[in-house]
């Protein structure tokens, strides 16, 4: 498997199909492996963040989120097809689950947007095995016991939806006392699953502009949105830098 570093974060080289079926085998033999659905917003928090950065990098696979990223690696040259979001992702993984009969947990959201992605789900995905859900809102304190109630399930398949970076550091600290095979971070995919949230349409998300179909809808999110200009910019100084001549004759 390829991979190349964006600001400093590590990008796989995987498509949705390859994602999918290496999360699926994951789940199935593996233990506490980490998965990093990666978006723009993450890596400019990356940058000031080293120890979410250091999560990123050792995730077992971290994966292209965001057409920004998606377009930065195919300007370094990397074959990749296309971006792997989270919502996709995660329908991708129930419809293996539930061929494979993996037992999944859902973690994440308000109370009851975790119920009603799983019932969604299941009534797509006939012999989904759903063996738990919680709410996103408990406190450090309580993650032992969280984690735990995981455990205790019997689920391999661990889908996080608890937002960024809380998440990652969350599954970080507590997925090996799960016992689940893969941890997945996936935003706010519960909501859009559920339908609470409605997701753009199929040409807004192939041209690449459905951040400002979310912005639209939610103009909350204006703050959120400002990491994307700042992304730009730092691509642009780090491009600079690996183009400057000190830098050629250095790797010369």
């Amino acid at each position: 498997m390829s991979s190349l570093k964006i600001l400093g974060c590590r990008l796989d080289m995987l498509d949705g199909r390859e994602a999918t079926s290496t999360i699926l085998a994951l789940a199935r033999d593996g233990r506490g492996a980490q998965v990093v659905t990666l978006g723009t917003e993450m890596v400019v928090h990356a940058q000031n963040d080293p120890g979410f950065r250091a999560i990123v990098n050792d995730s077992t696979l971290s994966l292209c989120d965001t057409v920004g990223l998606l377009a930065v690696a195919r300007r370094r040259g990397a074959a990749l097809r296309e971006r792997v979001t989270g919502v996709e992702l995660v329908e991708r993984l129930a419809a293996g689950a539930a061929a494979q009969g993996l037992p999944v947990y859902f973690l994440g959201g308000a109370e009851g947007v975790a119920d009603a992605a799983a019932a969604a789900l299941q009534s797509r995905f006939p012999g989904l095995r759903v063996v738990g859900t919680r709410s996103g809102y408990f406190s450090e304190a309580e993650s032992p016991a969280v984690a735990a109630a995981v455990a205790a399930s019997g689920a391999r398949l661990l889908f996080a939806g608890m937002g960024s970076p809380r998440q990652e550091y969350w599954l970080a600290a507590h997925l090996a006392a799960t016992g689940c095979g893969v941890g997945l971070g996936v935003g706010g995919s519960f909501d859009v699953i559920a339908g609470r949230i409605d997701r753009a349409p199929p040409l807004a998300r192939r041209l690449g502009l459905e951040w400002l179909y979310r912005l639209v809808k939610e103009p909350r999110r204006w703050r959120r949105q400002l990491a994307l200009p700042r992304f730009v910019w730092l691509i642009l100084l780090d491009e600079l830098r690996l183009r400057s001549p000190r830098n050629d004759a250095v790797g010369s």
